[in-house]
C-alpha cells in the first residue's frame, strides 16, 4: 500500500512559478513509475509529466514542455513538479500517481493504482 500526499499548490500570477511536491509512504517508492496529472473543471484528467523509477527517463505533455520539470528524490520518497512560466490554462487540480508500470504505460491514468488527494493550482491573468 502506498499513500501519496501532494503539496505546493496555490494562487500565482501568469508568468510565475510553483513547485509541487508529492511525498510517498510505504515501501518500494524507488520502484514506481510516478506521474503528475491534472484536471480542470469540465475537462478530463490529463497527463502532465511522468518519470521512470530511476529518474532516467521523463515524459512531458506538449502543453508544458519547456516550462515544467519533473524530478524525484528516491531516498526522500518524493517526486517534484517545478512549474515555470505558468499560464491561466494551467489552472487545475494537480494529482500525483504511482504504480509499478512499464514505461510504455506512463501516460495512461487508468493504469495507476495509487493517487494523492490533489492540490489546486490557480493561475490568474
Amino acid at each position: 500500500q502506498v499513500q501519496l500526499v501532494e503539496s505546493g499548490g496555490g494562487l500565482v500570477q501568469a508568468g510565475g512559478s510553483l513547485r509541487l511536491s508529492c511525498a510517498a509512504s510505504g515501501r518500494s517508492f524507488s520502484s514506481y513509475t510516478m506521474g503528475w496529472f491534472r484536471q480542470a473543471p469540465g475537462k478530463e484528467r490529463e497527463v502532465v509529466a511522468a518519470i521512470s523509477w530511476s529518474g532516467g527517463t521523463t515524459f512531458y505533455a506538449d502543453s508544458v514542455k519547456g516550462r515544467f520539470t519533473i524530478s524525484r528524490d528516491n531516498p526522500k520518497n518524493t517526486v517534484y513538479l517545478q512549474m515555470n512560466s505558468l499560464k491561466p490554462e494551467d489552472t487545475a487540480v494537480y494529482y500525483c500517481a504511482a504504480d509499478y508500470l512499464p514505461w510504455s504505460l506512463h501516460s495512461n491514468s487508468e493504469k495507476y493504482d495509487y493517487w494523492g488527494q490533489g492540490t489546486q493550482v490557480t493561475v490568474s491573468s
